[in-house]
């Protein structure tokens, strides 16, 4: 792709590094994609100087005088190795060799932007403003080496951290560069020039995560691992039952246990995502803490959350699919009138449960509220950290600018963490006592006090013509939502990640197209799961889709080519808010096709391929998976094939597969075990011994991994490869056996066959 077809930036302004950062040139990047502006450098608001014997050309690269780089990792680090692709960009731009480069993480500060991870969001938000950044920095050291040597800049060039005049065989590093670079004026924009893609030669390579070592020798990176002096530890109890607000407690018993230093209960707030009622435990040692939880006795107000329980949700989810008044998402056509003309008529119904995030890392907060000016400082694993801080602006009326925020790697997120439930309960706490204090969940409060993955219900119904193609399609989906107050009035607003869109797949692609969503209210807390919302939609669309193959008589892939269609770009936006391309996931289907060998094979009974395909987060990934299924039911996933278009460039080869595989491994274990159930508004489960996940052992499974590059913008690996993943084994699972899998997890499925 050549620099022209880059994205312009969304507007965003990189404001002047404050003072506490050391004197240094900050490059903003502006531009309204909207309106067409094309992203230019802001020189009224950048000034160059030199800055403690460093060249600093923006708040996020320094070069020192050993030709050292430090380069600042704004997005938090999750898992999905972030931290050490995006200042692979600025390295390729500036030209300088990754052993020289100095990778540190930055806290939450709004002169970096936006510094969410979420949605698969930080490579493409990023991408196009971090290479002119490194670009302008290059441009800069070139200028002063050109001054240097009294010749055009022209005449120069840059490698591994030099510029190099090959006319006259001369070459300056760049930290002999710092001094003069430093003094120069911003270059106009114009001047700025991108490396074209066909040169670089750090993307797409494949770069060890920067955290590696340290991880693997177990030194403290984590939340979890925060120690400061004179710090408390604390734990926070919440109702058993969702919702539940604690009425009293044991304190003065509590407080008289040994190492004890505090016990006291919070009233909470009416935030169903913020501040819990409950009870802090504050000790001078975690072991402390935990024994004396063991002892502590709380009268609770259960609520009217006591009367949930999944089977009683399961029951009015049944009713609720025949009842008229559900909201309507899409009314296309007369999809009544063409189910009734139909050849053929195929009905069916999917369920799956509520789970967790299960992230290895349960939720913590170090927190250090100071008296003498109000302030309050934290450390956090946390995948949101502008959130975090505003919501302890709000709960607590601080001022945000008296909030400081360090953001910690983080063990596994997968979404749970764009929530600040923890981080409130920890300023709550410390508030109290005054001093620095760490707050740790346990496994059991991770699992069963959750911002859960919404359970559903799907009841479809799709019509075939004579010659077997596609003529009605009604989906009923009955989904979860919470009571919430909005401009003054209760209204029912479905979970984080259950709702339904009117534009996913094949709703737009079909004549007649009836989509209906009816929300069960309940006080259950749901957050965003790895891939929301596709995560679980893929796999009934598709499972679907392959029932109504079936039914046709039809290949499943070549179904699915002419269910797409042959418009280039369908009319209207997809996944949120981005565009369909149907020719890219066309070409994603029959590279598809070619890589997994899709019908080329000979299976016998028991064996079988499953395809299926999905467009999530800017992503459009399709897999096929080849299984074997024993007559006595125990399934083999022997290969999963996976073909990505996620635009022109892989930044980081080695973090783009291990996400990719992360994907698959994590849309096995989902498919085959976690689920929870729900009694008197309790999650029954409590700990991994019931809330079985794949374990090291289990995964078999070979992954072939295919990245097609394309001429459209970069995007993001950590989600979109994990919805196909389900409905492709389990169509597989069909082709193998005949036993359609219509209920998550599979092991609620009897595979068995003879």
């Amino acid at each position: 792709m050549s620099t022209a077809a880059m994205p312009r930036p969304a507007r965003r302004r990189f404001l002047k590094q404050s003072s506490t950062l050391g004197a240094a040139l900050t490059l903003g990047i502006f531009g309204d994609a909207a309106q067409g502006v094309p992203p230019t450098v802001r020189k009224d608001e950048m000034a160059a100087h030199e800055a403690g014997g460093e060249f600093s050309p923006s708040i996020f690269i320094r070069i020192a005088q050993d030709g050292r780089v430090t380069l600042i990792s704004k997005q938090p680090e999750i898992g999905q190795g972030i931290k050490t692709s995006l200042p692979m960009i600025f390295a390729e731009e500036l030209d300088v060799r990754w052993q020289d480069v100095h990778i540190v993480q930055g806290d939450l500060n709004p002169a970096y932007g936006s510094q969410g991870a979420g949605g698969s969001t930080s490579t493409p938000n990023n991408y196009v403003e971090f290479h002119r950044l490194g670009a302008t920095a290059r441009t800069m050291l070139v200028q002063a080496a050109a001054q240097a040597w009294n010749v055009p800049p022209a005449e120069c060039s840059t490698r591994a951290g030099a510029v190099e005049h090959a006319a006259s065989q001369r070459r300056l590093t760049y930290g002999k560069l710092v001094a003069r670079a430093a003094a120069l004026p911003v270059p106009d924009a114009k001047l700025v020039v991108l490396k074209d893609p066909a040169s670089y030669t750090l993307l797409g390579t494949r770069i060890g995560g920067v955290d590696n070592g340290a991880i693997v020798s177990g030194k403290p990176l984590f939340g979890i691992d925060i120690q400061l002096p004179g710090m408390l530890y604390a734990s926070y109890v919440k109702c058993p039952v969702l919702g539940g607000k604690a009425v009293s407690a044991n304190v003065e018993a509590i407080k008289a246990l040994p190492g004890i230093h505090d016990c006291f209960l919070i009233a909470g707030t009416a935030n169903l995502n913020g501040l819990w009622s409950g009870v802090a435990i504050v000790a001078t040692s975690t072991w402390a803490v935990l024994k004396a939880r063991q002892q502590l006795q709380v009268v609770w107000d259960e609520g009217s959350g006591a009367g949930h329980s999944w089977q009683g949700f399961s029951g009015q989810a049944a009713a609720l699919s025949k009842k008229a008044g559900a909201t309507v998402l899409r009314n296309d056509g007369d999809t009544a009138a063409a189910l009734k003309a139909a050849a053929r008529t195929v009905e069916a119904a999917y369920v799956y449960p509520f789970i967790s995030h299960a992230s290895m890392e349960p939720q913590n907060c170090t927190a250090w509220f100071k008296p003498a000016d109000g302030s309050v400082e934290l450390w956090a694993p946390t995948q949101n950290p502008a959130s975090g801080q505003a919501l302890v602006a709000s709960t607590f009326g601080i001022p945000k600018e008296k909030i400081t925020l360090h953001i910690t790697r983080s063990g596994g997120g997968f979404g749970r963490r764009l929530s600040s439930d923890f981080i409130v309960e920890a300023v709550a706490i410390a508030q109290r006592v005054k001093a620095p204090v760490k707050l740790s969940w346990s496994r059991e409060d991770d699992l069963q006090h959750d911002h859960f993955r919404a359970g559903g219900f799907h009841f479809l119904r799709g019509g075939l013509d004579s010659s077997g193609r596609v003529t009605a399609w009604h989906n009923h989906f009955v989904t979860f939502a919470n009571r919430v107050e909005r401009d003054g009035k209760s209204v029912l607003q479905p979970g984080n990640g259950a709702a339904l869109s009117g534009d996913e797949f094949p709703g737009r692609w079909l004549a007649n197209c009836l989509l209906e969503q009816t929300a069960l209210e309940c006080s259950i807390p749901m957050g965003w799961w790895r891939a929301p919302g596709s995560n679980v939609f893929a796999w009934v669309f598709h499972s679907f889709i392959d029932e109504l193959a079936h039914a046709a008589g039809r290949d499943p892939l070549a179904f699915r080519l002419e269910l797409l269609g042959d418009k280039e770009i369908v009319a209207g936006s997809g996944e949120r808010g981005q565009p369909y391309h149907v020719g890219r996931m066309k070409h994603v289907l029959e590279q598809l096709a070619i890589k997994s060998g899709w019908g080329q094979k000979k299976f016998t009974r028991g064996q079988g391929q499953g395809i299926a395909f999905h467009f999530s987060h800017r992503g459009y990934i399709g897999q096929v998976a080849e299984v074997t299924v024993s007559k006595a039911g125990e399934l083999t996933i022997e290969r999963v094939v996976v073909v990505s278009d996620v635009g022109a460039q892989i930044v980081n080869l080695s973090g783009a597969e291990h996400q990719v595989q992360g994907s698959v491994i994590d849309g096995i274990s989902t498919l085959l075990y976690p689920e929870l159930d729900i009694e008197h508004g309790r999650i029954v489960q409590s700990n991994l011994h019931d809330y079985r996940l794949l374990r090291m052992p289990e995964m078999k499974t070979r992954i072939d991994i295919h990245f097609l590059k394309t001429d459209f913008p970069v995007t993001g690996l950590g989600e979109p490869a994990l919805p196909p993943l389900a409905p492709a084994v389990c169509n597989a699972i069909f082709a193998a056996t005949g036993t359609r899998v219509r209920q998550l997890p599979l092991s609620r499925t009897d595979l068995r066959w003879s």
